[in-house]
């Protein structure tokens, strides 16, 4: 018959064996969350989380024998049009060049709505956007929610300003399975990405977030005016000078 102390001792074992193994866990999730972004940071991603899960989404909902077809093709950031480079950041995220990965000013604003009962808009920053499609899921759930907050400093932390922008102009989806500027430009402007004009730039920066409803090759009156008003971003930014801060 097992003692009082033997007791408590075999009763606190498997709690012990729970936390060595969850240290264990969180310390190989870290190294490898680390590696992997410090991978990305110089070779160019063959494909993104989102990418592959899109893919698998068509797969599944494509009729027997048709083939699902991706666009995506990588390009350095000097391959790509400082104009579509400017379009991004006037239309996504202003303070791009100068926040460490999260707008406070733009969530503090989405509270202020939310809390008035007016229509909510996004404070998602590129850097998060890009933590978001490259390592993880769309989704509301509060895990996801912190991987992706884990994920952004890390971007921040181990990649320059420039490198985030490269890697999300060549990643987000900016048409029916059509990923990344140069894809796009070729698909819906025969050029490429490098030969884009403000204006066609400003188009494709105007379909985000949402290019599966909003189309570049048909633009609403919504897209047109979104479109205009990045534009005048764009000027009121100062031009591609802008990023030079990067």
């Amino acid at each position: 018959m097992l003692s009082k102390h033997q007791t408590l001792v075999k009763g606190r074992f498997p709690l012990k064996v729970v936390f060595r193994w969850s240290y264990r866990c969180l310390l190989v999730f870290v190294t490898v969350s680390i590696l992997l972004v410090m991978g990305f940071r110089w070779a160019a991603p063959p494909l993104s989380s989102y990418m592959l899960l899109r893919y698998i989404q068509s797969a599944w909902m494509a009729q027997e024998k048709e083939s699902v077809l991706f666009r995506y093709t990588w390009v350095p950031y000097d391959a790509i049009s400082p104009h579509m480079a400017l379009a991004v950041v006037a239309g996504e995220d202003q303070r791009f060049p100068a926040h460490w990965g999260f707008d406070f000013r733009a969530i503090q604003q989405v509270l202020e709505d939310k809390a008035q009962g007016k229509a909510l808009r996004g404070a998602s920053t590129i850097s998060q956007q890009v933590a978001k499609n490259l390592f993880l899921w769309h989704g509301r759930s509060l895990l996801r929610k912190a991987l992706e907050a884990w994920f952004t400093v890390l971007l921040e932390l181990l990649w320059p300003k420039q490198r985030i922008l490269e890697v999300y102009l060549n990643i987000i989806e900016l048409g029916e399975q059509t990923f990344g500027v140069e894809a796009a430009s070729r698909r819906f402007f025969n050029k490429s990405a490098q030969q884009l004009r403000p204006e066609e730039a400003a188009l494709l920066a105007a379909v985000l977030p949402n290019p599966l409803y909003y189309r570049v090759n048909t633009p609403s009156a919504y897209v047109r005016e979104r479109q205009s008003w990045i534009l005048r971003q764009m000027r009121q930014l100062g031009g591609i000078d802008y990023l030079d801060e990067l």
